[in-house]
């Protein structure tokens, strides 16, 4: 008789349902099945969305209760890019506003040629996050700077932050010729957050392609061709599991939400157990 396979607890990134704001989306993860969610607080480009809610204000007040009374808890917050002219203590609000929350994470990207520069302000953010006991993760991205898992490693490793650490995300790891198995060899410690998604078998090509799959064209886990099941199978055990899979908003937040949530339960379920 197969034993049964235990199933992980479920982040809901926001990117996967932008569009609800912070506060509906507490009750919309945890009435779909998710443990936690992400909050995009930063803007991905200039004029993108995001949401604000300040430390110490009635909102903050407002959204610590929903997710006690709905038993949700916040996992990272989102997500800030380290440029050229990238100063850390820009993020000294955001910081505030994520430890008031309890979130364990700071998600950050990085586009900032000058590798050594970009090490020493990853370094700096790490230790202005660190006084709220927060990590960093840094995510690659293939129009970015730092666009291949060695990049993300490379800049994590030299800055030598205890709480500096990489962000797995399925799409970015097979588009930028990353595999499961480069996974297995990463130094303990370093993979906390992780971002499952599905995508079709033909690889965007051209910047433009590139950046338009990873922003409104994935597939929910499990619909699509990426290694989910040998990734699932070499990341640590303490990792989080973030459903980002932004896809438009031609369905409803909530189907989306819950969609996303069933496709990637019947993944885990399909898993060969050990």
């Amino acid at each position: 008789m197969t034993a049964p396979v235990s199933l992980p607890p479920l982040g809901l990134a926001h990117f996967t349902a932008l569009d609800v704001p912070p506060l509906e989306l507490v009750g919309l993860a945890a009435d779909a099945g998710y443990s936690s969610i992400g909050l995009r607080l930063i803007p991905a480009a200039p004029g993108a969305l995001a949401y604000t809610i300040p430390a110490g204000r009635a909102q903050m007040a407002e959204m610590r209760h929903r997710l006690h009374d709905r038993g949700v808890r916040v996992h990272d917050v989102e997500i800030a890019t380290i440029g050229a002219d990238f100063d850390p203590a820009s993020l000294a609000a955001v910081l505030d506003s994520a430890a008031e929350l309890g979130a364990e994470s700071l998600s950050v990207c990085a586009d900032d040629t000058d590798r050594g520069r970009l090490v020493d302000r990853f370094g700096a953010l790490c230790d202005l996050a660190a006084r709220s006991a927060i990590a960093v993760d840094l995510e690659w991205m293939g129009w970015r700077a730092v666009r291949t898992l060695d990049d993300a490693l490379d800049v994590v490793t030299r800055a030598g932050r205890s709480n500096g650490r990489i962000l797995v995300d399925a799409l970015h790891l097979k588009r930028n010729g990353g595999t499961p198995a480069d996974l297995a060899a990463v130094p303990a410690g370093l993979i906390r957050s992780v971002q499952l998604c599905d995508a079709g078998p033909v690889a965007p090509v051209g910047t433009e392609a590139i950046i338009a799959e990873a922003r409104g064209g994935r597939l929910p886990p499990g619909e699509g061709v990426l290694p989910l099941v040998e990734l699932l199978a070499v990341l640590p055990v303490e990792a989080n599991l973030s459903l980002e899979v932004p896809m438009g908003t031609a369905l409803p937040a909530e189907e989306r939400v819950r969609r996303v949530h069933a496709a990637t339960v019947a993944l885990l379920k399909r898993r060969r157990p050990g």
